[in-house]
Order: structure tokens, then sequence, then C-alpha cells
């Protein structure tokens, strides 16, 4: 890069936040090329230019006046422009010949009002400044060529429409502007939901594995502490099985907090996370609600269909949660039951217990719903569902939900 362009944009960037120094440069170069010009021209004879004063130290002031006021024609486009009309208009009363500057910095003004101010005002100083012209020109001395009067008219009014357009494309870009910050602003709001939503998601999931397991492996051991010294073969079974319901618990979590790992542990978070259970794994968790001493029957019902996987995950963790409950609160005498109804477009989940869980859930909670219901209504409605809870006719209690088979 050249010496000259590195210094032209350093003095550019140094001007951009100082448009006051800007426009004070901009009236002093006009000045500096039009006021020797002024004083060094020599008026052509005819045409009544010898009614014109030759330029004085008034001229030259009353020059200086009128074109330095374009240092504030940003702050005060319209102001500034009916100031240097009136100097015009003082110019041309006291018989100066027009000078290079006064005529730049009036263009400039109608330029600045139309740039820098909405329509309201820029319609308004365009238009005085037309008539300005017009009259301006009436007042001169010389006699006017018409083909000079509409090209020079044509000129204030090209001025003013350039301004005009070019505040538009300046609005236009703003707004712009304005727009893909609020996109931004949104896109940082969608993600942070999406981060509540997940954490969320996280705690019913763990919600769910640590309160099925830790049931299965407190029933188990209560199982193993009683018959210890009478059975001790009975006793490691129960053992191997607290063992075996850790074990999968342990790997579950892994699973679930998995997603919490940053992008350097994806690869070995992919080795190491499993699938996400589902009503094909209800098998298993039935024969693990079994070991306890918990006597449970399923049924099926209807054409079996696969339903889209989140549907899949939250019926699983349903009939997860409902058996727990049934282990924590039914009572050591109790039987429970699943049925799996798929109807034309849904799917029908019961479970129900002829156990004393009414009495003892409600105890526990208080007449509040804890956080396994909060989670089973929330992963029904999340899927467009709905979940009914309570006490069966009869005793015992009971949950149904029904879920879209296409979520």
């Amino acid at each position: 890069m050249s010496p000259r362009i590195r210094g032209l944009r350093t003095a550019r960037a140094w001007l951009q936040p100082r448009p006051l120094a800007a426009d004070a440069l901009l009236a002093v170069g006009l000045l500096v090329v039009g006021l020797p010009q002024l004083f060094l021209q020599e008026l052509p004879e005819g045409w009544g230019y010898e009614a014109f004063r030759s330029p004085d130290a008034g001229n030259g002031l009353l020059v200086v006046v009128v074109t330095m006021a374009l240092t504030l024609r940003r702050r005060h486009p319209l102001p500034v422009l009916l100031f240097i009309i009136s100097g015009g208009l003082l110019t041309a009363a006291l018989r100066y010949p027009p000078a290079m500057p006064d005529v730049v910095a009036f263009l400039i003004a109608v330029y600045s009002v139309a740039a820098h101010r909405g329509l309201a005002q820029s319609a308004p100083g365009g238009l005085i400044g037309f008539v300005y012209f017009l009259v301006y020109l009436l007042l001169l001395p010389v006699s006017s060529d018409p083909v000079v009067l509409v090209t020079d008219s044509a000129l204030v009014i090209g001025v003013w429409m350039l301004g005009r357009s070019l505040r538009l494309r300046r609005a236009y870009f703003a707004e712009l502007e304005d727009r893909a910050a609020r996109l931004e602003r949104a896109r940082g709001t969608d993600a942070r939901a999406a981060r509540i939503e997940e954490r969320s998601r996280i705690a019913r999931e763990l919600h769910d594995v640590v309160a099925h397991h830790v049931s299965v492996m407190t029933v188990q051991a209560g199982a193993a502490r009683r018959i210890i010294d009478r059975d001790p073969g009975s006793a490691r079974e129960a053992m191997s099985t607290i063992e075996e319901v850790g074990r999968t618990a342990l790997s579950e979590m892994r699973r679930i907090v998995g997603v919490l790992r940053t992008d350097r542990d994806a690869e070995q978070a992919g080795r190491e996370l499993a699938p996400q259970p589902g009503l094909g794994d209800l098998g298993e968790l039935l024969d693990h609600v079994r070991e306890t001493g918990l006597s449970v029957q399923l049924w099926i019902e209807g054409e079996a269909r696969p339903p889209s996987p989140g549907v899949d995950v939250a019926a699983f963790r349903l009939i997860q949660e409902a058996l727990t409950n049934t282990l924590k609160h039914a009572g050591p005498q109790a039987r429970a039951w699943v049925r799996l109804y798929y109807g034309g477009d849904d799917l029908t989940v019961e479970i129900e217990d002829d156990g004393r869980g009414t009495a003892t859930f409600m105890a526990d909670n208080g007449d509040k719903p804890g956080h396994g219901l909060v989670g089973m209504y929330e992963r029904v409605a999340l899927y467009g569902g709905e979940l009914k809870i309570g006490p069966r006719v009869g005793g015992g209690f009971g949950v149904r939900a029904r879920f879209p088979l296409e979520a």
C-alpha cells in the first residue's frame, strides 16, 4: 500500500467520527479555491455584467461567513440552508458578482437538508431552495438564457433528489442492521431456551433412572437383610440383582449426562452412549420389577406399531415411573398391571395396582404433586398426549396416558 493511500485512509478514519471537523475542512477548501478566483476573475463586457460592483473586503467577508456556515450542515441543515439563502440574497442586493463558494455552498446545503432530515423538513427546504434559486437569477442584472435557466433548475432538483435517495438508502441499511441484531438476540434467546429445555429433559431422565433403580435396589437389599441368615443363597441372588441394577443405573446415567460433554469428548462419548430405552425394553424393565417380589402382568391389545422415537421413550419412562411409585407406596402384597392399547392413530398406556398406594402417596406428598408426577405430565404434554392419574375404583392407584403415534 502506497504512503498516499495509507495517509488518506488515516485521515478518513480520523474525520469519520468528527463530522464538524470534516464539514469545516470542506468549507475551508471551498474558500481556498474560490476566494482567489473571486478577486482575480475579470467580468466579461456586455450582457449587463458592468452593473456588478468590483469585489472588495466586504464581499470577501460575506463569502467567508456564508461558506463557513457549512460547518453545521449536518446538525442544523435547514437553518444553514436559510442562512446561506439570506447571504445570497444580500449578495444580490449589494450587486456583488456571484462567487463560486456561495453557489457550491448553496447546493451542498440543499443536499444536506434532503440527506439528513425527514420528508417533513426536506420537502419544504427543497422547495424554498428552488424558489430562491429562481428569484436569485431574476435579481441578477444580467440576462439569462432560458436553456441555462432550465439546466440550472434541474441541477438544484437533482441535488435534492440525490440527498433524499442517499437518506433512504441509509435508512434501509440501518433497518437491515437492526433486523440482523434482533435476529441475533432472538437466536440467543432460542439457544438459552433450548439449553433450559435440555436441562429439564436431563433432570426428568435422571429422576426416572435414579428413582426406579434405587427403589429396586432398596427392595432387594431389604429382602436380602431379612433372609441372609436362613437362606444365604437367596440373599446372594438378591445382592447380585442389586449389583446388576446398580450397573444398569450407572450406565444410563452416563448416557444421559453424556450430552453435557465438551466437543473434545464427543468421539469418546459417541462410543459410550447407548440408544434411548423404549417399549422394546419393556420386558427387561418388568423382569427387574418382578425380581423385587411385585407381581406385574402385561397386556398388549391392538395391532402393535412402532411409535415415533420421542413417544417411544416417553411411554417407557412413564411406565418406569409408575411402577417405581408402586414399589414405593403400594405395599408388599400389591399387584400391578401394564396395558398397551394400539388404536388407529394413538397409543394408550395404563398402569394400575391394587395396593394401598393412594393414602401413602398423598401423605408423603402433602396433596401436592411430586417431581415424578410433574415429569409425567411434562413428558405426555410434550408429545401432544393426555394423562390421568388417580385412585382406582375398589382400591389402588392408576395412571392412564394417551399418546399420538406420530408426535
